[in-house]
């Protein structure tokens, strides 16, 4: 009887350590990845100049840290233009200010002034906290005697999720111009296997039809998340939504603001938003 119990409890003993190290299945795949924060902002600078006439680039640096800006895309940005950005490349000076990488698109690129010096440029500018993998800017559609647009293009990695970022400023005074620039980007963008967020100037309210149509495809995060009208133009009165934080559909918004300062005659609009844990490890 004894040897029969002795035995039993051997045997207890060993399912018992059985169970211990037993696993489920599952659990070798590890936990879910986590969504990626990312704050994003769309800011029309002026090239700089704000609301009481006056050139002062720190004023918008100051914007960008203060609100904990991961990326923000620039529009009407000065690269040695002239005398009113003091020749200055506004770019660069702010990715240095803010310890930020930064790609630039130049729609306007002129001589000049004195050989030697650097090319007058303007156009937009992406800063990111996080390295820019890889970048392009593509004209856009243009009508005779209007301005030379842009889309800028930046590839991040943020955290091991990839996000490509879009910046640009559509024209400002032709709705069907801005319909054509819309029906290029949608073509540009085509159809991405990670994550998208487009910012800009847009310069046309949400009820237009080249808004309507961006927004077939993509999210408008302030109506996701704002609160109010979201209006950011001009400064001294707001009565116009026209600058743009939009993200493809598997982007998370968690809040839409539009940020008070005298800056520029733009107020810029950030948002905070998730990127999906789910795309760890897609792309290069």
């Amino acid at each position: 009887m004894r040897m029969l119990r002795t035995a039993l409890t051997a045997a207890l003993a060993v399912l018992g350590l059985m169970a211990a190290t037993a696993q489920p299945a599952s659990s070798s795949a590890g936990p879910s990845p986590r969504d990626r924060p990312l704050t994003v902002m769309s800011f029309n600078i002026h090239h700089g100049v704000g609301t009481d006439g006056l050139l002062n680039l720190q004023r918008v640096a100051d914007v960008i840290k203060t609100e904990g800006v991961d990326v923000v895309g620039l529009q009407e940005v000065d690269r040695h233009w002239g005398e009113r950005s003091d020749f200055v490349d506004q770019a660069a000076w702010l990715a240095d200010e803010l310890d930020m990488h930064v790609v630039y698109g130049a729609n306007l690129d002129l001589d000049p002034l004195q050989p030697g010096q650097p090319r007058r440029q303007y156009g937009t500018a992406i800063l990111s906290e996080r390295p820019i993998r890889e970048w392009d800017n593509t004209f856009l559609p243009r009508y005779e005697g209007h301005e030379q647009r842009g889309l800028l293009r930046a590839r991040i990695n943020v955290r091991g999720v990839w996000v490509t970022v879009y910046n640009t400023h559509l024209q400002h005074n032709d709705a069907n111009e801005r319909l054509e620039q819309v029906a290029a980007i949608e073509e540009l963008m085509g159809e991405p296997s990670e994550s998208v967020v487009l910012l800009g100037d847009l310069n046309a309210r949400p009820d237009t039809p080249e808004i309507r149509t961006l927004v077939d495809e993509l999210v408008d995060t302030w109506e996701e998340a704002g609160v109010g009208d979201g209006y950011t133009y001009p400064v001294e009165d707001p009565n116009a939504r026209i600058d743009y934080v939009l993200t493809s559909e598997d982007v998370i918004t968690r809040t839409a603001a539009v940020v008070t300062t005298d800056a520029s005659d733009h107020l810029p609009v950030k948002a905070d938003v998730l990127l999906p844990g789910s795309h760890v490890g897609l792309g290069n």
